[in-house]
């Protein structure tokens, strides 16, 4: 976890400009460290069971008017579909203080996007979370903006460390991580699946398989994030000569997991930075 006295040391309120799934599991995050109180957390969004919901289960401020979060928080989060970046920000600029930190959480969108709509100097932290964020098992990379400092880098990663681990990266590796960390969650979901389903083949209740699969998924990257051993040490250490393991994997290794993967990985990048071109490229000629 970061520095507990983050909600003392900023002085601010930390808002939201967006009340979903994402926006949740931070206040969770936030609200469980001890870093700030719910008093200091102000949410916004249109829809008010949202904000209804937050406010039953954690106890914060809640608004339908996004200027009254950027009229009193030192952190905006920004936590809206990239579609309407534009709109939210847009709206906002007039009204933005110098003082503020936004710290966008929009997948896709770049910081040059972000500042464009901001008033010039505005202070922007690039994250990209991953919905195991909402266990607080996230998995975050952030990037600073242009008149981001170390100050506003540190506490980013603090409010994030609420909610799993933190890597600060250069913005360029933004679509890798999008690809990795922000789409990996979907593509675990698809090889727990299949595991569940083959081991109802074979024999077990698919609750019991499925619950069984998820179990080891999660103790096998806990083994793997707690004793710092390569992947293939762990793998020898679970496969005897001639064992039930190996049988498998003989299997295993033999398909094309590895190319998937890697052609996973590729288009997912691909499609993360032509979302991000798209998005530059409507800045230059919003027609």
């Amino acid at each position: 976890m970061g520095d507990r006295t983050i909600g003392h040391t900023i002085g601010h309120t930390i808002g939201f400009l967006g009340a979903g799934n994402m926006a949740g599991a931070l206040i969770k995050g936030l609200l469980g460290a001890g870093l700030v109180t719910a008093e200091r957390i102000l949410a916004s969004d249109p829809q008010g069971e949202r904000l209804a919901a937050l406010a039953a289960t954690y106890g914060i401020r809640t608004t339908a008017d996004n200027h009254a979060v950027v009229r009193e928080a030192g952190v905006v989060f920004l936590a809206v579909k990239p579609q309407i970046v534009d709109q939210v920000l847009g709206d906002l600029a007039a009204a933005w203080r110098p003082a503020a930190l936004l710290i966008s959480l929009a997948a896709g969108m770049p910081v040059a996007a972000l500042e464009h709509y901001l008033p010039p100097g505005a202070r922007v932290v690039r994250a990209m979370p991953n919905t195991p964020a909402m266990v607080l098992a996230g998995a975050t990379a952030i990037s600073p903006g242009r008149h981001a400092t170390a100050a506003d880098l540190d506490l980013a990663r603090a409010l994030f460390e609420a909610v799993g681990r933190v890597s600060v990266l250069d913005e360029a590796q933004h679509d890798a991580v999008a690809a990795v960390s922000g789409s990996g969650p979907a593509y675990v979901m698809v090889v727990i699946d299949a595991l569940a389903d083959a081991a109802a083949r074979v024999g077990l209740p698919r609750d019991v398989a499925l619950a069984l699969v998820a179990q080891t998924v999660h103790g096998a990257a806990k083994l793997l994030l707690e004793t710092g051993a390569t992947p293939a040490a762990l793998k020898a250490m679970a496969t005897s000569p001639r064992g039930v393991a190996a049988a498998g994997l003989a299997v295993l290794e033999a398909g094309p997991l590895h190319r998937v993967l890697l052609d996973t990985v590729e288009a997912a990048t691909a499609r993360s930075a032509e979302l991000g071109r798209e998005v530059l490229h409507r800045l230059r000629d919003p027609r």
